[in-house]
């Protein structure tokens, strides 16, 4: 807040944008990525550190393409259009039909290009993961349902006690072999920082979007610890984290006002307040009486899935719908840029 008012927002003031988990509700988030990528972040020249989990992940990581504005907007249609063929009597895919499926559009979409990724001049990309422990080390279905249990209780406990199941795992991009700093302190659970490379880059991508029950997960990524692998928003559903070590401003665009710390802690309200950790950071959310008018009077969400289960069109064009109006976001964030009321920027 001080910052703003004595010097209002400039593109040079950021090192760190992170990229929550959520699914389809990162959606909305489409026009905000492609002005920041495309016009307002080149406009300043500093190393600025990305970080993202699940959807997240995958947003931070088509930025660091030669043409973000176009990569972006390609990923935002294979999300919105991506489909699942049902057998006869079958209400959703299966878990293995939804890896596969992933699997198969990462590889094309970043075919011959991770290199450019992994090599931008400015971004460095930091991909989260959940690795699991104990119950969790391998995924079956009997371990996974046991395991996420345990995991679950535990953290109703104690966030920080959901260590025993469960650790940070992040990918980054690498400098002569070593990972690149991480832009953030950690203090809850043990977290193991591996270089991200052209061997590990798709596995830790998928990894970071595997959601338990919704996909399998990705078991003994090139260069980490032996294990399975599953969504970063387990352990960092919206990337509550302490960014007040980077060396300038956090600017997070985001889909809802609260900075969740994990994904069990979704329901735990408790929890979702703000903390010292963001002091440095600017969340970018809608109102929600603007995400009223959207269509069904919510954020594109997998629930939808079940609601348009047998009407494909239906779905996408309520996501298309979504996503169109977000540009009201795009709009009102660049005209406030231009310049910066601070009158209208609230506490966390």
């Amino acid at each position: 807040m001080a910052h703003i008012r004595a010097n209002g927002l400039g593109p040079q003031h950021i090192s760190v944008i992170p990229g929550a988990a959520g699914g389809p509700k990162g959606l909305i988030l489409g026009p905000i990525d492609r002005y920041l990528f495309d016009q307002w972040l080149p406009r300043s020249q500093q190393p600025i550190d990305l970080v993202g989990a699940s959807i997240g992940a995958w947003r931070m990581a088509t930025a660091c393409l030669p043409d973000p504005k176009a990569e972006l907007l390609a990923l935002e249609e294979a999300y919105v259009r991506q489909n699942y063929e049902l057998a006869p009597g079958q209400n959703r895919p299966t878990p293995q039909q939804v890896s596969d499926d992933f699997a198969a559009n990462l590889r094309r979409f970043y075919a011959g290009r991770i290199h450019k990724v992994l090599q931008h001049p400015r971004y460095r990309l930091h991909v989260m993961t959940s690795h699991g422990l104990g119950m969790l080390h391998r995924d079956t279905p009997l371990r996974r349902t046991l395991g996420y249990a345990g995991a679950y209780l535990t953290n109703l406990v104690n966030r920080k006690a959901m260590s025993a199941w469960l650790e940070r795992v992040v990918f980054s991009s690498s400098f002569l072999g070593h990972p690149q700093p991480l832009p953030f302190r950690v203090l809850d659970y043990r977290t193991r920082h591996i270089a991200l490379t052209e061997d590990n880059f798709l596995k830790a991508v998928q990894a970071s979007c595997s959601i338990p029950f919704v996909l399998n997960a990705v078991h003994d990524i090139a260069g980490a610890p032996k294990g399975a692998y599953w969504d970063g928003g387990i352990t960092d559903y919206h990337l509550h984290l302490d960014y007040r070590s980077a060396k300038g401003l956090t600017l997070y665009p985001h889909f809802q006002q609260h900075v969740v710390p994990g994904w069990l802690d979704k329901k735990l309200t408790w929890r979702h307040a703000a903390t010292p950790f963001l002091d440095t950071t600017v969340v970018l959310s809608p109102h929600p009486d603007w995400v009223k008018q959207l269509p069904n009077g919510k954020l594109p969400d997998r629930s939808d899935f079940m609601t348009y289960q047998r009407d494909l069109p239906g779905r996408i064009k309520a996501w298309q719908i979504a996503v169109a109006q977000a540009g009201q976001l795009a709009d009102e964030l660049a005209q406030w840029l231009q310049r910066p009321d601070p009158s209208v920027v609230q506490p966390l």
